[in-house]
């Protein structure tokens, strides 16, 4: 009787075990269909492609559960207005550039980039680590969006002009296609900025109707077509050392996601914004010798040009912050990070870069 009251409750405990063991039921995550507003053209598989390829990794993360479908810039909306239409809701999300967005507020700049500010490394770890997400995104938050990182240029080429630019006289006057505070600046130091979309640049820069442009690098300009109807093709692009980009998300859209639905949008974020800056640096040498063997002629702004950008800049800035409480906060945030960022790269990556490109020139 012993023996079979034991081999009875062993039966019973093993079962007892493998029902422990049994996997746990998840429940069923909800089907969820977004729209996403792109600022930027299909043709360009880097920037326009980021988005795709973030909506392609939600969307195989979750079962095909959550969809998110990428529409180019004006097939929703224009793209001037895509910040509106995620404000409204009607798109859940928009893949742009903050920048875009500075006629509404000048602090918009810190979601993207600044004249003379941080470079592509340098804004992910003041974003990531130094507390510029949460204090832009703080703000953004009292007009019922967020800014999720998701994406980078790099620092950009300096544009294309018809005519050189050699002096602050050859600024004045210069009608060119320019978004953010660098239109603000260009303007500051006589120019005539314009805002263009991608797609309407090109028939504006052949027509004359602007006599200059700046986009992004070799890559995407080589796509655009610009060196047939523009010959100079300018560098750096002070006004972009290091351009993100973003999603820009409907908060009462982001809320009603699921934790894990949220976790995997990040995630796919993340993941965009390191592909797009390997894309660019993979891509962008190559575009460039095309260019130059096709007969782009490729011109350094030269450097008392720059100095006297530099110092419209801090006027710029100054009177910006005189006007904004949110723009000299974020600003002074930025600044104070910023001189840190550049102290360190000066002992490392500068001067490691310097030495190697010295090098592998000679």
């Amino acid at each position: 009787m012993e023996r079979r009251s034991f081999l009875s409750k062993a039966a019973v405990g093993a079962g007892a075990g493998v029902a422990l063991a049994a996997p746990v039921i998840v429940k069923a995550q909800p089907t969820v269909r977004w729209r996403c507003s792109s600022g930027f053209p299909k043709s360009l598989d880097t920037i326009y492609g980021s988005a795709e390829d973030a909506a392609k990794r939600i969307s195989e993360a979750t079962g095909g559960r959550f969809q998110i479908t990428v529409a180019p810039a004006g097939e929703i909306v224009p793209m001037p207005q895509a910040a509106d239409a995620v404000q409204a809701g009607t798109v859940e999300c928009s893949h742009t550039a903050a920048f875009y967005y500075v006629g509404k507020d000048p602090a918009w700049a810190f979601g993207t980039c600044i004249p003379f500010g941080m470079n592509f490394r340098q804004h992910n770890a003041w974003w990531k680590e130094g507390g510029g997400s949460k204090i832009f995104n703080d703000w953004l938050r009292t007009q019922g969006m967020q800014y999720i990182l998701s994406g980078n240029t790099g620092a950009q080429m300096g544009g294309w002009f018809r005519r050189e630019v050699n002096t602050p006289d050859d600024v004045k006057g210069l009608k060119m296609r320019i978004p953010g505070l660098g239109g603000r600046l260009w303007a500051a130091m006589g120019a005539v900025p314009q805002q263009i979309a991608g797609g309407d640049i090109y028939p504006a820069l052949e027509r004359g109707t602007i006599d200059a442009t700046e986009w992004v690098g070799p890559y995407d300009d080589e796509k655009l077509g610009f060196n047939k109807v523009a010959r100079f093709y300018y560098y750096p692009g002070f006004w972009e050392g290091g351009a993100a980009l973003g999603w820009l998300v409907n908060n009462r859209a982001w809320d009603a996601l699921t934790p894990e639905y949220r976790a995997i949008f990040t995630a796919a974020a993340h993941e965009a914004n390191a592909d797009m800056m390997a894309k660019y640096d993979a891509r962008n040498a190559a575009a460039l010798r095309r260019l130059i063997a096709a007969g782009t002629q490729v011109r350094p702004f030269q450097r008392p040009l720059m100095e006297a950008f530099y110092r419209a800049s801090q006027t710029l800035y100054q009177e910006l912050g005189s006007t904004n409480a949110n723009f000299k906060r974020m600003h002074d945030h930025y600044t104070a990070f910023q001189r840190d960022a550049v102290s360190w790269m000066r002992f490392t990556e500068n001067t490691f870069d310097d030495f190697m490109a010295n090098m592998l020139r000679t």
